[in-house]
């Protein structure tokens, strides 16, 4: 085993909403935990609410933090979130940044998603087609924590409004007058790395005619649906991964924006059918060797 991406700290890995840890004997995180750990990494998946506030969820996950900092012995974590975990971590380093070594953004709305808002306008929850959609997505819900092997936690609450209005432009601007931490001053720019001894990156991908639409993913559902999501977006149209913006992703240190990557192939879903040419999984480990290098 080499220890390439042996980091000093602990990786954690927040999902997104409607996350998981295994479903049955499938990961959320598909080949990037057992890559990292051959690298030498010490990694934890963990589990919060699937749909849930931002604040609930990192309320939860500072609760799981102090238990991987008493379990492994380690003073610090290294916060890796992809979607709505973006968010969950970096609630989670801005209330507690003693236990925080670094927040990773993968695929983060850190200004809002147009998709949520598209959603909202579109799906109000006190219309018929707004209850029938709710439906379907506590339904799902429900059946994805019936099928999580990887969680064996108390059952973690559900508010899938709380969860919705945290990922809209306004929830999300709300959510960031009270946590700036590695927010850029500017439209498209990045943010200060370093903020209260806490080290902020991101990174995030883009649907691209040629490329996210080739290879394996010409045989994967979730590339159409990103797809179809795609044309929800009037501010950031063609510049987004289906679900998330490209400018709206920046936090601290953008490491790039454009990978050839849909919102799931950026952490290697769907069996890893990916575009033609790209890989997720070695995104990881080059941030974990990122992340030894600077000490963390």
């Amino acid at each position: 085993m080499t220890q390439t991406q042996a980091t000093r700290y602990p990786i954690v890995l927040v999902p997104g909403l409607l996350g998981f840890v295994n479903l049955v004997i499938y990961p959320y995180w598909y080949g990037i935990v057992p890559g990292l750990r051959r690298g030498g990494a010490t990694v934890i998946p963990v589990m919060v609410s699937a749909m849930n506030a931002t604040e609930i969820r990192g309320e939860q996950l500072l609760g799981r933090i102090e238990e991987i900092l008493r379990q492994t012995g380690a003073e610090k974590v290294n916060l890796i979130g992809h979607s709505q975990g973006a968010l969950t971590i970096r609630y989670a380093a801005a209330r507690r940044p003693d236990l925080v070594a670094s927040v990773t953004s993968v695929a983060g709305p850190n200004h809002g998603s147009e998709l949520a808002d598209f959603i909202e306008s579109r799906f109000p929850r006190h219309t018929a087609r707004g209850r029938l959609l709710n439906a379907a997505l506590l339904l799902v819900g429900w059946t994805m924590h019936l099928l999580d092997t990887g969680y064996r936690g108390t059952r973690l609450p559900t508010d899938l409004d709380a969860a919705h209005h945290s990922l809209t432009t306004s929830g999300v601007a709300a959510f960031n007058q009270k946590y700036p931490q590695g927010l850029p001053t500017t439209w498209g720019g990045q943010g200060a790395e370093l903020v209260n001894g806490v080290r902020y990156y991101s990174w995030s991908g883009t649907l691209q005619q040629g490329r996210t639409n080739r290879g394996f993913n010409l045989f994967d559902g979730t590339n159409i649906t990103c797809r179809i999501f795609a044309r929800t977006f009037t501010k950031e149209r063609g510049q987004s991964d289906g679900m998330v913006g490209r400018f709206s992703s920046h936090l601290g240190t953008v490491i790039r924006d454009d990978y050839p990557l849909d919102h799931f192939d950026i952490v290697n879903q769907s069996l890893g059918m990916v575009g033609k040419g790209a890989n997720p999984v070695g995104l990881f480990l080059e941030h974990a060797e990122r992340l030894k290098a600077a000490g963390l």
